[in-house]
C-alpha cells in the first residue's frame, strides 16, 4: 500500500491504531507491500431483467432508422450530474494511474470506492499489498499482467481478460506487467455490504473469448457484469453490479436501462460522446461522468471517429464506509482490527506473515 493511502485516515486514530500504522510502516519498508488499485447473496439482489435492451418505433410511416432510434425514451432519462477528468499520479512501485473514483472531488460512490485506469510498463508494478472488505475488479485495455497470492492462486489475464477478485476477509497479492510495453486497463473497487465483508475470498476470471457480447445499430457491447441488448454476462455479482463496455461507430444512439436507484457512471477510454441530453456538450476521453437519477442513459455519437466508455451501474449499500488504504469496513474498531490481524497474521491473513511473491 502506498503511504499516501495510509495517510488518508484521520489522525485522531487511537494508541493502537497509530501503534499498528508505525508497524505497518516498517513491514512496508521491507517487504515493499504497495496499495494497488492495481469489482452467497440472495437471488432476488441479482441484476434484475430490467436491463434488457428497449426499442421504440416511430409512429410515423416514414420515418428514417434514426428517427426511430430517436424515439426510445425513457419515463426518467439520466443526465451527467458531475464531469471530472481523471488525473495521473504516481502508485505502487513506479507505475502510473489515473484515479477518478476515489480522489478528494469524488471520494466514492456507493457501492463505488475507486477506479484506476492504469498505464504501466516493466520493471514498475505492484508488488505484495494486502485487501480487506471488498472486491477489486481488472479489466485489461492493453497488454497482460500476472497475478499471485498467499493463497497459491496465480494466473495472467491479458487482452479483454477480466479479474472479479472477492477479497473479502483477506487477499495479500501482487499484480506486475507480464509484457514488454505499456499495459494498460481499468481498475474498479466495489464495496461489500457488512454481512459479506468477512467472507471467504473467491475469484471469477473470464478469458476475452467467453465474455457475452452484442451488437446492433452500430453499437458494440462487451458485457462484463449485467444485461445489454438482451444479452446477460455469467458473473454473479455479491453486490449488484451492472460493467458494460460499449463501442460505438460515428453517427450511431444507445438508449441503455440501468436500474432506478442505482447509482451509475460512465468512463470514457478513448473518442468523444454526447451523454443523457442530445444537446449536451460532447465528454472526451479519460473524463467520469456521474448520472443522476433515472432509469436509463442515451448516448450519441456525433464525431468521425469511434466511441468507446464503461458504463458501470451499482446498488447502493446505504452502510457507512471507513477506509485505510486497502482495507474497508463499516467502523474504525474493525479497521484497526484489520490492521491488527495482518500484523500478526490471523483471521484470514495467516499467510501472510510467512509469504513473498515472485515479484
Amino acid at each position: 500500500m502506498t503511504r499516501s493511502m495510509m495517510r488518508r485516515f484521520s489522525s485522531t486514530t487511537s494508541t493502537i491504531y497509530t501503534t499498528l500504522s508505525s508497524r505497518l510502516g516498517r513491514i512496508n519498508a521491507t517487504r515493499r507491500h504497495h496499495h494497488h488499485h492495481l469489482p452467497a447473496a440472495a437471488a432476488s439482489r441479482r441484476t434484475p431483467s430490467s436491463l434488457l435492451f428497449r426499442a421504440a418505433m416511430s409512429s410515423s410511416s416514414s420515418s428514417s432508422p434514426s428517427d426511430a432510434a430517436a424515439a426510445v425514451a425513457f419515463e426518467k432519462p439520466r443526465t451527467v450530474v458531475k464531469k471530472l477528468m481523471a488525473e495521473s499520479q504516481p502508485e505502487g512501485d513506479g507505475a502510473t494511474v489515473r484515479r477518478s473514483i476515489g480522489r478528494h472531488e469524488l471520494r466514492n460512490l456507493d457501492p463505488f470506492l475507486m477506479l484506476d485506469e492504469f498505464s504501466v510498463s516493466k520493471p514498475a508494478g505492484f508488488p505484495d499489498h494486502p485487501h480487506r472488505g471488498f472486491e477489486t475488479v481488472t479489466y485489461m485495455l492493453d497488454g497482460a499482467f500476472t497475478h499471485q497470492d498467499f493463497a497459491g492462486h496465480k494466473g495472467t489475464i491479458r487482452t479483454g481478460d477480466v479479474q472479479w477478485m472477492t477479497a473479502g476477509r483477506g487477499i495479500v497479492h501482487s499484480e506486475m506487467p507480464a509484457a514488454d510495453g505499456v499495459q494498460k486497463g481499468l481498475q474498479l473497487w466495489i464495496n461489500l455490504s457488512s454481512k459479506d465483508k468477512m467472507i471467504e475470498p473467491r475469484y471469477q476470471e473470464l478469458q476475452s473469448k467467453d465474455i457475452s457480447c452484442a451488437e446492433k445499430d452500430g453499437v458494440e457491447v462487451r458485457i462484463i457484469a449485467g444485461e445489454a441488448f438482451g444479452v446477460r454476462s455469467p458473473v454473479y455479482t455479491r453486490t449488484p453490479t451492472m460493467y458494460m463496455d460499449f463501442t460505438m461507430q460515428p453517427g450511431s444512439q444507445l438508449h441503455q436501462p440501468i436500474p432506478e436507484g442505482w447509482n451509475a457512471f460512465v468512463y470514457i477510454i478513448d473518442g468523444e460522446g454526447v451523454f443523457g441530453r442530445e444537446k449536451a456538450p460532447p465528454a472526451t476521453a479519460h473524463h467520469c461522468l456521474v448520472l443522476g437519477p433515472g432509469d436509463g442513459l442515451s448516448v450519441w455519437n456525433k464525431s468521425g471517429k469511434p466511441l468507446r466508455f464503461a458504463l458501470v451501474g451499482g446498488q447502493p449499500l446505504n452502510e457507512p464506509v471507513v477506509q485505510h488504504g486497502p482495507f474497508v469496513m463499516n467502523t474504525r474498531a474493525e479497521i484497526q482490527q484489520a490492521m491488527e490481524d495482518y500484523y500478526y497474521g490471523r483471521n484470514g491473513f495467516e499467510k501472510a506473515r510467512h509469504w513473498s511473491s515472485a515479484a
